[in-house]
This record gives structure tokens, C-alpha cells and sequence, in this order.
């Protein structure tokens, strides 16, 4: 593996998505716009990081993990909850 600039995009996402888990498991309140936002920004970076190195499993993951970061998100700010 090459540290070239989409590795690098999507270990971001990577990171952003599991720093999103850790932080659901641990908070004692979760803030549902913070977490939802935070794994949509990390699909869509490791989206397009599977446009370059792609990966027919892990973009249709990546894309499922959108879609559902994207309503949730709708959901939590049509409830107006804020960050």
C-alpha cells in the first residue's frame, strides 16, 4: 500500500467514523447531529477514496452508511437538535 492522497482521504474517514463509535459507546448524552454528521463525513471520504482504489464491497458499505447517516441527520436536526 502506497501513502498516496486518497489513502490518506480515507484513512481520515476511517478515523472520523471509528472516533464517531467511540464516542457513541462512551458519551453519557449522545448528540445525534455530531455523530450522524460525523459518519456521513467519514463515508463520503472514504467514498472517495473507493473512487480511486475501488472496492465494489466496501463502496456499496460506504454508500448504505451514507444514506442512513443522511437521513439520521435530517431526522435529528428536523427534531432541532443542534451541535
Amino acid at each position: 500500500m502506497t501513502f498516496d492522497l486518497a489513502n490518506i482521504i480515507g484513512l481520515i474517514g476511517s478515523g472520523l467514523m471509528v472516533g464517531a463509535f467511540a464516542y457513541s459507546n462512551m458519551a453519557r448524552t449522545l448528540n445525534f447531529v455530531l455523530f450522524n454528521l460525523l459518519n456521513l463525513i467519514g463515508a463520503l471520504l472514504l467514498i472517495a477514496s473507493l473512487t480511486v482504489h475501488f472496492n465494489m464491497a466496501s463502496m456499496a458499505l460506504e454508500v448504505v452508511w451514507a444514506l442512513i447517516a443522511v437521513v439520521s441527520l435530517w431526522k435529528a436536526l428536523r427534531k432541532g437538535r443542534r451541535i
